[in-house]
C-alpha cells in the first residue's frame, strides 16, 4: 500500500489562507478545507498536523487506502485532487498516525454525511436558489432589541413525524407558527450527530446538517420557506464540547488535535465528551468558520450558543484538584473568553442583522455587554434565574406561596443588567421534571389555569420570549424525543384553549409596543404591587415612549379577588385587553368590563381601579384610546 504519493496531485492552499488559519482568524475554513467539486473531480483538504500520511478513500476508489494520497503543507493541511469523485460519493480519510496506527475518519468540514448510524462523509454541492430576498432585506428590524421576538423551540425529529423530513415539515411548521403567532423558530441542533438521544448537542458534523431529515438543500428549503412566510430561524450551535466517537474529530490524527490532551482541560465530566482547545489558533478558525457558515450558507437569522457557562470556567462541574488554574491563577477559561469575544465581534461586523444568544447560567458580568468594554458581545442571554425561581415558586402548594413571594420579585434586582430571553425550554420538561403542567399543584383545571398564568406572566415581563414545542398544548407528561407531539390533544376543548391563549399572548405582545420596545431598561417597567405576599398577587406596568402603558395583574392563588384596588398612572377608561380566565381559553369566565378610574390614591398613584382578579389568572389592561 502506497503511504505517500509520488508527486503532488493538487493545488496547494494559498499562503494567506495558511497564515490566517494558523493565526486563529480564518472565518471561511469551509472554503479552505473539505471536499469541493472541481470539474470532473474533487479537491480534498483536511487538517491533520501530526499525521505521517493521509489518503482519501470512498466510492470512487473502492475504499482503497493509499490510492489517492494527499500532500501536506507546512500548516499540516493535506491536499489532493481525485479524478472521478463527484456529488453523492461517500468518503473518509485514512490517516497513518505518527505511531503507525491507521485511522478511518469522517471529514470534520464535510458539508453532508450519511444518515446515522453510518458515518461516512458525502460529497455535495450547496446550490440553492433562495427566494427570501424580502426577508433578508428586512430582518435587521425583526431581530433588533426593540422588536417583538417570540421564539418557538423545536426538535425536528419529534415535532411531527413526516416522511418528507425538512422539506415535508416546512409548510406544516409555517402553518403552526401562523396559528400560534410566534415570530421565530429555534431548531435544536441540526448539525450531524451520531447519537439521536443527544438531541443534536453531541455534534460531530460542524458543517453538515443531519441526514436524518434529508440533504442540505432540504434544510435550505425549510429555512427559505419560513422566511417567505415571515418567520425567523435560529439554530442551536454547540462549541462547548463534542463526542469522542471513533469516526469524529476526537484524536483526529492520533493526537489531541481539536481537544486538550490533559483531561482536566479536555474532557467534560457532565457529558463525557471532549472539550475544544480554544487556545489553539486552528481550532478557533474551525469554530469561527462553523458559526459563520450557518449564517451565510443557510441564511440562519442567529445562533443560540449552548453551554456557554461550561466554556467560561475551568472548574465547571469539577471538584478541587480536577481542574487547572489559568496563567493568572484564576478559574476563568481565558481562551474561551477570547474566542467568544472574537466570535461575536466577527458576526457583528459581517452580519449585524442576526442574533447570537447565550445559554449562560452564572453571574458572569457583561455577557451581552460590548466586547469593546470587556463584555462577551452576545445579543441576548437566557434568564436562567427567572426560570428557576418561577418554576420553583409554581411548584409550591398554594398556601405556601405567600412565604416565598421574593421568588417572584427578586428578578427586579438584576432584570436590566443584561439583555434577556425568558426561556421555558426543553430542559424544563425532561429528566423526571414533569411537564410544565404537572409541576404545579391542584387538580387538572387548576394546573391548566396555572399554566396559562405562567405564560401570561412570562409575556408580561421585560425580555424576549421562548417556549418549547408542545408547551402550547399543555401535556401531562414529559417530552419524549422518540414520540411525536400529542397533536390529538387539540380535539379536546381544554388543550385547544391553552393553544388559543398562547396565540392571544403572541398577538398582544406584537401589537402592544409597551410589551416589547423597552426590554433592557428600567424605563420600560415599574412595579405597582410587589409586596402583597398574603394574597400572592403582583402587578406591574410596562412602558414605551409615546405609547400607552400596559398593566399586568397576576394572582397566584386559586382564590378570586373581587374589588382588588390597583393604582394606575392615568385617569380615564381602562379596558381589559387580555384575560387568561376567559372561557375560550378554558377558564371560568371571570372578566372585567371597561372600568373608569376612581379618584382614590393607591400604590403611589392618584387614581386607581377596582378590578376582579380571577383565580390563578392574569389580566392585561390598557387605557382606552
Amino acid at each position: 500500500m502506497q503511504e505517500e504519493p509520488a508527486e503532488y496531485p493538487g493545488p496547494q492552499p494559498a499562503a494567506d489562507d495558511l497564515w490566517f488559519f494558523g493565526e486563529g482568524t480564518h472565518d471561511a475554513v469551509a472554503q479552505l478545507l473539505g471536499a469541493h467539486v472541481d470539474g470532473d473531480g474533487c479537491l480534498f483538504r483536511v487538517w491533520a498536523p501530526t499525521a505521517r500520511a493521509v489518503s482519501v478513500i470512498g466510492d470512487f476508489n473502492d475504499w482503497t487506502a493509499g490510492v489517492d494520497g494527499l500532500v501536506a503543507s507546512d500548516a499540516g493541511i493535506w491536499s489532493g485532487r481525485v479524478d472521478g469523485a463527484g456529488v453523492g460519493d461517500r468518503y473518509k480519510y485514512f490517516i497513518k498516525a505518527a505511531d503507525g496506527a491507521g485511522l478511518f475518519k469522517a471529514d470534520p468540514v464535510a458539508f453532508a454525511a450519511e444518515e446515522p448510524p453510518r458515518t461516512s462523509s458525502v460529497i455535495t454541492s450547496l446550490d440553492h436558489e433562495w427566494q427570501d430576498g424580502e426577508w433578508m432585506a428586512s430582518r435587521a428590524a425583526r431581530n433588533c432589541r426593540d422588536a417583538p421576538i417570540s421564539i418557538y423551540e423545536v426538535h425536528l425529529g419529534s415535532w411531527r413525524y413526516e416522511p418528507g423530513g425538512y422539506r415535508g415539515l416546512a409548510p406544516q411548521l409555517a402553518d403552526h407558527l401562523d396559528r400560534t403567532g410566534f415570530t421565530h423558530v429555534e431548531l435544536l441542533p441540526v448539525m450531524e450527530h451520531p447519537f439521536y438521544g443527544s438531541w443534536g448537542y453531541q455534534t460531530t458534523g460542524y458543517f453538515a446538517p443531519t441526514a436524518r431529515y434529508g440533504p442540505p438543500q432540504d434544510l435550505m428549503y425549510l429555512i427559505d420557506l419560513l422566511h417567505q412566510r415571515g418567520f425567523g430561524v435560529l439554530l442551536d450551535w454547540t462549541p462547548a464540547h463534542f463526542p469522542t466517537d471513533i469516526h469524529g474529530p476526537a484524536r483526529f490524527d492520533g493526537t489531541f488535535v481539536y481537544e486538550h490532551a490533559d483531561p482536566r482541560l479536555g474532557f467534560h465530566p457532565d457529558w463525557k465528551s471532549a472539550i475544544f482547545n480554544y487556545d489553539r489558533p486552528e481550532v478557533r478558525s474551525f469554530l469561527l468558520s462553523s458559526a459563520i457558515f450557518w449564517l451565510e450558507q443557510y441564511h440562519a437569522d442567529g445562533l443560540r450558543v449552548d453551554g456557554v457557562s461550561s466554556m467560561l470556567y475551568r472548574d465547571y462541574s469539577r471538584a478541587e484538584g480536577e481542574w487547572i488554574p489559568n496563567e493568572l491563577g484564576g478559574r476563568e477559561n481565558l481562551g474561551a473568553v477570547g474566542f467568544l469575544q472574537d466570535l461575536n465581534r466577527r458576526i457583528s461586523r459581517h452580519h449585524p442583522d442576526v442574533m447570537v444568544i447565550a445559554e449562560e447560567s452564572t453571574s458572569w458580568p457583561g455577557v451581552t455587554g460590548s466586547v469593546d468594554t470587556d463584555g462577551l458581545g452576545f445579543s441576548a442571554k437566557w434568564d436562567m434565574g427567572w426560570m428557576n425561581d418561577t418554576l420553583r415558586y409554581l411548584g409550591r402548594d398554594f398556601e405556601q406561596r405567600r412565604w416565598h413571594h421574593e421568588e417572584l420579585t427578586f428578578r427586579s434586582v438584576y432584570a436590566f443588567d443584561e439583555a434577556f430571553v425568558l426561556a421555558l425550554s426543553h430542559d424544563e420538561v425532561v429528566h423526571g421534571k414533569g411537564s410544565l403542567l404537572t409541576r404545579q399543584p391542584g387538580d387538572l383545571a387548576q394546573q391548566r389555569a396555572g399554566l396559562r398564568l405562567l405564560y401570561g406572566y412570562q409575556f408580561g415581563l421585560p425580555g424576549k420570549k421562548l417556549l418549547f414545542m408542545g408547551s402550547e398544548l399543555g401535556p401531562d407528561h414529559e417530552w419524549d424525543h422518540e414520540q411525536e407531539l400529542p397533536w390529538g390533544m387539540l380535539d379536546a376543548i381544554e388543550p385547544a384553549g391553552v393553544l388559543a391563549w398562547v396565540a392571544e399572548l403572541n398577538g398582544l405582545y406584537r401589537n402592544e409596543p409597551a410589551l416589547h420596545r423597552v426590554d433592557d431598561s428600567a424605563d420600560g417597567f415599574s412595579f405597582v404591587v410587589g409586596d402583597d405576599a398574603d394574597n400572592s398577587v403582583i402587578a406591574f406596568l410596562r412602558h414605551a415612549p409615546d405609547e400607552r402603558s400596559v398593566l399586568v395583574v397576576c394572582n397566584f392563588t386559586p382564590t378570586l379577588h373581587s374589588g382588588y384596588r390597583i393604582g394606575v398612572p392615568d385617569a380615564g377608561r381602562w379596558i381589559e385587553i387580555a384575560n387568561s380566565d376567559r372561557e375560550e381559553f378554558g377558564g371560568g369566565g371571570v372578566v372585567n368590563e371597561p372600568l373608569e378610574t376612581d379618584e382614590e390614591a393607591s400604590h403611589g398613584h392618584e387614581n386607581s381601579l377596582a378590578i376582579s382578579v380571577p383565580p390563578l389568572g392574569v389580566c392585561f389592561f390598557a387605557l382606552d384610546e
